[in-house]
């Protein structure tokens, strides 16, 4: 009787210590399961950090351009831009280093909506004549109708002619995304049949006018000559491509080279 009792006893212990084995099984997923859910909410929270990140970035160039605006690039300090953003001057140093590096990134940001004005309008247009005159005319437009982004262009000139700069490296950044706002002009006139070197020179033109058309119309010296710029920049442009057409008509055909006699 008493050895029935010690083997109830010791299959009652199993059944329970095999319950208990398998609860412990089901456990180890469940914590795998918790200890995904926190890897995911750790990507979450850095996802969200860096968003917090750019917003604030985003807050920073904002009041960079409205003090830039009023101020230009010598009149503007870290401590004007800082109270314009509602930060402490220690906060925009966390994401740029001066106020040349801040007033390249918002240069850069207005170059890039030049740069889409101008690839809208170009990628319109399939013949190489169209492709030039819209490249031209949507650069040249951008700054007629946006004259904050022309001033911004124009820093060198603020306080007399002599360069500043935003330093070397800043400035090789800036000038190539200039390049590639202008290079559709330049593709353009190569497709037109110009030589490289012409090619360039068209491109250089059409900056250089649009530039000077700009700075007359911003500052109503163009009112003196009673034209208006966009007119005399559509004029110089269909010039600059009836130039290229007839240079390409006359441009004689290379004499096929000459067989060795034997």
């Amino acid at each position: 009787m008493k050895r029935e009792t010690e083997r109830e006893a010791a299959k009652q212990k199993g059944t329970k210590q095999g319950a208990t084995n398998r609860g412990a099984t089901k456990q180890g997923p469940a914590k795998r399961v918790a200890a995904g859910a926190g890897r995911t909410t750790g990507a979450g929270r850095a996802a969200r950090d860096r968003a917090v990140g750019d917003l604030k970035r985003d807050l920073i160039l904002a009041a960079a351009r409205r003090v830039f605006d009023r101020a230009g690039l010598d009149g503007a300090s870290l401590r004007a831009i800082a109270a314009e953003a509602g930060y402490t001057p220690a906060a925009l140093y966390f994401h740029f280093e001066s106020k040349e590096a801040l007033y390249a990134a918002v240069l850069h940001a207005s170059l890039a909506r030049v740069d889409a004005a101008v690839a809208g309008a170009v990628a319109r247009r399939r013949d190489p004549a169209a492709r030039l005159r819209a490249a031209a005319l949507a650069f040249f437009g951008f700054y007629a109708d946006n004259p904050r982004d022309l001033d911004l262009g124009f820093y060198l000139m603020r306080g007399g002619m002599t360069p500043a700069g935003l330093g070397h490296e800043r400035d090789r950044a800036l000038n190539d995304q200039l390049a590639a706002v202008l290079r559709p002009i330049t593709t353009a006139a190569l497709a037109l049949g110009a030589t490289p070197r012409a090619a360039e020179r068209v491109t250089v033109d059409v900056f250089a006018h649009a530039a000077g058309l700009l700075l007359l119309a911003h500052t109503g010296r163009i009112r003196m000559f009673r034209a208006s710029a966009a007119d005399l920049m559509t004029r110089f442009v269909d010039d600059r491509i009836a130039a290229l057409r007839a240079s390409a008509e006359t441009e004689p055909e290379p004499h096929p080279a000459t067989a060795p006699q034997p």
